[in-house]
């Protein structure tokens, strides 16, 4: 079914994140194959992160921090329209951006 919720979250901000599967589908087999299978742990991300910062680039993206183990990231990147987000990416790092805190654990 196109654009059937995969999940939907809702973050520490007061935003509800939607996850639409096709658009899963295309971020864990094309943009970032590592995080295949780990549609729980993002949702975690969402929900419970440790830290939520405002893109420089773009004031309507955020991005949600969630460490997962030593200098080890999960980032879960958020477009912000109307009210609503949705998942634009998701992706494992070694740092975080530079932005605006927006939460802090």
């Amino acid at each position: 079914m196109p654009d059937a919720i995969l999940f939907e979250a809702s973050s520490r901000l007061g935003v509800t994140i939607r996850v639409i599967h096709d658009y899963w589908n295309i971020i864990s087999t094309i943009k970032h194959p590592a995080v295949r299978g780990r549609e729980a742990d993002f949702k975690a991300v969402l929900e419970s992160p440790d830290k939520i910062r405002r893109s420089r680039c773009d004031s309507s993206v955020l991005l949600f921090y969630r460490l997962e183990r030593a200098k080890r990231w999960l980032c879960a990147v958020v477009k912000r329209l109307n009210g609503d987000g949705f998942l634009a990416t998701a992706y494992p790092t070694d740092s975080i951006k530079e932005g605006e805190r927006l939460w802090s654990k």
